[in-house]
């Protein structure tokens, strides 16, 4: 029997490879996506992605997208509670598993999963462990194509952003950067790979620097579907 799975999709390289992983398996049945998204501004939590890219993405999987709006600012308390509300959700929709992009923070993997406790629904974690330089090679050799959002400027230079996620940005990387950015050191939004059923025209706009964070505005490109 296919376990209804749903994806926590950040819009980034992570979560659209471990979902490209999903596709291959035949004991999983992707039923949809779901997404936090700041509720003020109407883009991503941290990649800053536009809700209209986020929903492009999602029609490219094939999947309905489930947008969980958080309040900016958001205490933790607010948080818990909006999430709670998501689980419910999915347990009345009868979702066996949350996949989740995480490679190797512990700490998040843990918090996850206390969350899933107890609710009937399994969180996996289809990258778990891998080892992040050839995980890098792995995709970018496979066909996934990224743009970097954000960065984080105390850990790697601002002209990064708006980069494309390629060899060159790999091989331009400081030695103590992760080539996943799994440290946080920068966040990406997909726009083509063997997820997809057809790749996304889009450009990179404005450059902007908020909250600490560097972000780069990207955009459908005009008359794009």
């Amino acid at each position: 029997m296919k376990k209804k799975t749903v994806i926590s999709w950040s819009t980034g390289k992570d979560s659209a490879w471990a979902t490209y992983q999903l596709q291959q398996r035949d004991d999983i049945e992707l039923v949809g996506l779901l997404c936090t998204v700041n509720g003020q501004f109407q883009r991503t939590a941290m990649h800053a992605v536009r809700v209209e890219l986020l929903k492009a993405q999602a029609e490219q999987l094939g999947l309905p997208l489930d947008i969980i709006e958080i309040p900016f600012p958001c205490s933790n308390e607010q948080y818990v509670t909006v999430m709670t509300e998501a689980t419910q959700t999915l347990i009345d929709r009868g979702i066996e598993q949350l996949s989740y992009g995480d490679l190797f923070l512990a700490d998040i993997r843990a918090y996850r999963e206390t969350h899933l406790k107890g609710t009937g629904i399994e969180p996996i974690f289809p990258l778990w462990l891998q080892a992040t330089a050839p995980l890098a090679q792995q995709m970018i050799a496979g066909g996934l194509q990224a743009i970097v959002t954000c960065i984080d400027p105390k850990q790697l230079d601002r002209s990064f952003v708006g980069r494309r996620y390629d060899q060159a940005f790999l091989d331009d990387l400081p030695e103590a950067v992760d080539p996943c950015g799994e440290n946080g050191e920068f966040h990406t939004f997909v726009y083509a790979g063997p997820m997809f059923s057809a790749p996304l025209a889009v450009e990179v706009g404005e450059v902007v620097e908020r909250d600490g964070f560097v972000f780069a505005d990207v955009q459908l490109k005009a008359g794009a579907d």
